[in-house]
């Protein structure tokens, strides 16, 4: 018994150490992750929307910015080292990272009440280069049983093939019988309600290639100015974007930093443009369409002040409406709707493309008080 008991105590001693060696490195890595995502977190505040480079990290599927931090907590929590430091770096990257990720924090608010009889009907969608590819019918289809008052429809273009012609224009107000039918560029509004003003927005400070390029590229905002009734009038602005990457380059081709810089230099005078308009317009504002912008992207600084998302009024936590390829999961909400703070917004949802689009497309019940 006199040698037994050093025996025991000299083979579990080095044990312990010999058990957590194992977690050491996973614990090491896990402070590393969080430390570097604290701190992208925090230059991706400070330069996105800042930097025309920086266009491509903008990229990021927004819930990153809560599923990464929530996912080293619960790593560093299962290993049961270094967790209190994991812990505090990925709260700070969770805190300062969750208003880019695109949770819908508002949906309880649950909009502004019961639609009055008067409430106005809003249909925003990206078309999808319009009917290219033979989907008409469907197209059609889709807005028929949209039964909206106003279409603030985007991409009446083709891609691949010249058009559309006139002719689509024509089917159009053959569908919508007594509707007005506003079309400039790649834009179409389409409205029930009496038309008092139209005016496609012009960007100043254009590039030469771009602002020649035709009005498919010139103009990204259309304005309707709307006569709801009683005097009302509702300042719709029809808008589209350009995208700010091509599927076309990969990240080691010299041009996909070209097309950045290009769409870059394309952007920010519509931005500027559709500021100037919306601040200096007396109306109650509309204004909805595929922004290209996510959650994500500092660019939503950009957006006239005075503008609410009108999410406070959808029922989806994470909404989302468009997705990088068929099949897959949407990450990205790019197609967004905000009011003036005289635009009561009922309900607001995403719809379904049905196949035709890879936008889904917005649909609104919003109203006017009266005057």
């Amino acid at each position: 018994m006199t040698t037994a008991a050093p025996v025991a105590t000299a083979g579990t001693e080095p044990d312990a150490p010999a058990r957590a060696a194992p977690r050491r490195l996973p614990a090491a890595f896990l402070v590393a992750g969080a430390a570097l995502w604290l701190v992208f977190t925090a230059v991706h505040l400070a330069v996105s929307g800042r930097w025309w480079l920086w266009l491509a990290v903008d990229a990021v599927p927004p819930l990153a910015f809560v599923v990464v931090p929530l996912t080293l907590g619960v790593g560093a929590a299962v290993l049961r080292r270094r967790w209190r430091t994991v812990a505090l770096l990925a709260t700070a990257a969770l805190l300062l990272g969750a208003g880019q990720s695109g949770i819908n924090t508002r949906r309880w608010q649950g909009g502004d009440g019961v639609a009055p009889a008067d409430a106005v009907r809003v249909f925003v969608w990206n078309t999808d280069y319009w009917d290219e590819g033979g989907q008409t019918e469907a197209l059609y289809r889709v807005l028929r049983e949209a039964d909206a008052d106003v279409y603030l429809l985007q991409e009446y273009w083709y891609a691949r093939t010249a058009g559309p012609t006139e002719t689509a224009l024509e089917r159009l107000r053959a569908e919508f019988p007594g509707f007005h039918v506003v079309a400039a560029g790649e834009l179409v509004t389409v409205s029930r309600l009496p038309v008092l003003r139209q005016a496609p927005l012009s960007a100043d400070g254009l590039p030469p290639a771009v602002a020649d390029a035709g009005d498919e590229w010139r103009y990204k905002t259309l304005r309707t100015d709307l006569d709801v009734g009683g005097g009302r009038v509702l300042s719709t602005y029809n808008l589209h974007l350009p995208v700010q990457l091509s599927p076309d380059h990969g990240l080691f081709d010299r041009d996909f930093y070209r097309v950045l810089r290009e769409q870059h230099a394309q952007r920010e005078p519509q931005w500027r443009a559709l500021a100037a308009d919306v601040t200096a317009n007396p109306h109650p504002v509309l204004l909805a369409g595929d922004l290209n912008t996510s959650p994500a992207m500092g660019d939503r600084r950009k957006l006239p002040d005075g503008l609410r998302d009108a999410s406070y009024a959808m029922p989806s936590l994470y909404p989302a409406s468009w997705a990088d390829s068929p099949g897959w999961p949407q990450w990205w909400r790019l197609d967004w709707a905000f009011v003036s703070p005289g635009v009561r917004v009922h309900s607001y949802r995403f719809g379904a493309g049905q196949g035709v689009s890879d936008h889904r497309p917005q649909e609104l019940v919003l109203s006017l008080p009266d005057r």
